[in-house]
């Protein structure tokens, strides 16, 4: 049963896990790190707290949190464990950056301060439902990116670094994946919910002062179209991740201004998808889409977007905006000749005047609870190295992970916040009614927001698609039984 689930989760979560930076023809970011909403319909977990590592005194005094000793405030990077000499595996989905090298680069870094500690790595294109596939075997390896599983479930496959207070004092998202008040995951990088824009064309089109509402954007993107030759917005609707795996990651504090929307009133809201009036909320945020697109301010053909083409695109000016997470921005920088014109700006939404960005971890290092002690150790060493000494987060334009390293990440004029978790009891309600739903927001929705694109293009009614949504969701709270208290 754990498996079946696992798969029907993988064909579900293929594209987002989240809120993920990704390489090679898996380019998707995990947008829904910013949510928590990782849990499945089914609750059913194993509490065994035993571990299979070597069962030698020495082996257990260095076996991990859930058997004593290792925790990853507790290592001195430089100092412990480097006579450890052992063999770690490494899973992740950055298949770009194995290609171009950068993984290896960082390990040789890695082994200057740790030469006997040997990492081998393997990048994953389809990496979201393989993972699904691969971890419940055990058989994976030392460390992976964690993949969309229930909370109560890191406790069977993973050993924890320390309880979320302490972790706390050290990384940002200590919280992104815990059980009992234990850290299980730490971001190798984190996003932040914005937009992505050629400055050039930008200044060219007579735009000053970036737009702050939504009314603003569209007149700003009406302005690109005037003023120069530049696509406005390139909605990259082909490539299909890059719907509801981008415009999801705005739900919740950005469009409302309210960081427990999200996580713990959605589910209970009778018309979430309401216009509110002022330009703010769901409805005000998928508006935008459909607006571009109705009104000509979108590529001419958007069955023909070309992801990898793209980067050269805004690159040399030929693209004016972009939704995607600033995971981006190094990927649009480095795809020509003119990276300073790439800009990232907060979305347009503003509550009250005031904006908002969430800020969420990508994929998070996991260490497998099934490894040796020796090989948990090296595992937490090498985790706290990429976190803390690799600059890997900052070289990918990432929102900081770590408290302690330099960054040089700059969002001005817009409040950073977290969409709070949802209640323990209620860990699995978001993806519950997901699933009966068939609305899938933040769970790889691509469909419902590719159809906000097709409508548009065809002359449809954007009420109509809301009013659709809406009885989906009203359905679903009956079907669950779910108290519609907002």
């Amino acid at each position: 049963m754990k498996l079946k689930r696992f798969m029907a989760l993988g064909m579900a979560a293929v594209m987002t896990m989240s809120l993920t930076a990704c390489g090679g023809s898996d380019d998707k970011p995990s947008d829904s790190a910013s949510s928590n909403n990782n849990a499945s319909t089914d609750n059913s977990a194993s509490t065994d707290n035993n571990t299979t590592a070597d069962n030698d005194t020495a082996a257990d005094s260095n076996a991990g949190a859930s058997t004593g000793g290792l925790t990853y405030a507790g290592i001195k990077l430089g100092e412990d464990y480097t006579d450890l000499t052992t063999t770690i595996k490494w899973m992740h989905h950055k298949t770009d950056r194995e290609e171009d090298g950068t993984i290896q680069a960082y390990i040789d870094e890695f082994n200057k301060a740790y030469p006997n500690i040997t990492v081998e790595h393997e990048g994953i294109t389809d990496y979201a439902q393989t993972a699904l596939l691969r971890l419940p075997t055990g058989d994976w390896g030392d460390i992976m990116f964690i993949p969309s599983i229930d909370m109560v479930d890191l406790e069977t496959y993973f050993i924890p670094y320390g309880s979320v207070s302490e972790m706390s004092d050290l990384v940002n998202f200590a919280d992104q994946w815990k059980y009992q008040d234990q850290c299980y995951g730490i971001g190798y990088m984190a996003n932040a919910q914005g937009l992505l824009y050629n400055k050039k064309v930008f200044a060219d089109a007579g735009i000053t002062e970036l737009p702050k509402t939504p009314d603003e954007f569209i007149a700003d993107l009406q302005l690109i179209k005037d003023n120069t030759d530049a696509i406005p917005l390139y909605t990259n609707y082909a490539a299909g991740w890059t719907m509801g795996g981008a415009w999801d990651g705005y739900l919740g504090a950005i469009t409302t201004g309210d960081t427990t929307w999200l996580n713990q009133k959605f589910t209970h809201t009778a018309d979430p998808f309401k216009d509110n009036g002022d330009g703010t909320g769901a409805y005000a945020l998928y508006k935008i889409l459909f607006d571009a697109v109705a009104q000509g301010l979108t590529e001419e053909d958007y069955t023909t977007t070309d992801w990898e083409g793209c980067k050269g695109m805004i690159n040399r000016g030929e693209i004016g905006t972009m939704v995607l997470g600033s995971w981006a921005v190094a990927q649009m920088k480095a795809a020509g000749d003119n990276p300073d014109d790439i800009g990232y700006m907060p979305f347009p939404i503003s509550v009250n005047g005031k904006q908002y960005a969430t800020a969420g971890p990508d994929y998070c290092y996991g260490i497998n609870k099934e490894s040796s002690a020796d090989n948990q150790a090296a595992a937490m060493v090498f985790v706290k190295w990429m976190v803390e000494e690799s600059g890997w987060c900052d070289f990918e334009g990432g929102y900081p992970v770590s408290k302690t390293a330099p960054t040089s990440f700059v969002f001005d004029g817009v409040e950073i916040v977290n969409n709070d978790s949802a209640p323990e009891d209620e860990a699995d309600l978001m993806n519950q009614m997901n699933a009966e739903s068939e609305l899938n927001f933040n769970n790889g929705g691509d469909s419902r927001v590719m159809a906000i694109v097709e409508a548009a293009a065809q002359g449809g009614s954007y009420d109509d698609l809301v009013a659709e949504w809406t009885q989906k969701w009203n359905d679903a709270q009956s079907a669950l039984g779910v108290d519609v208290t907002y």
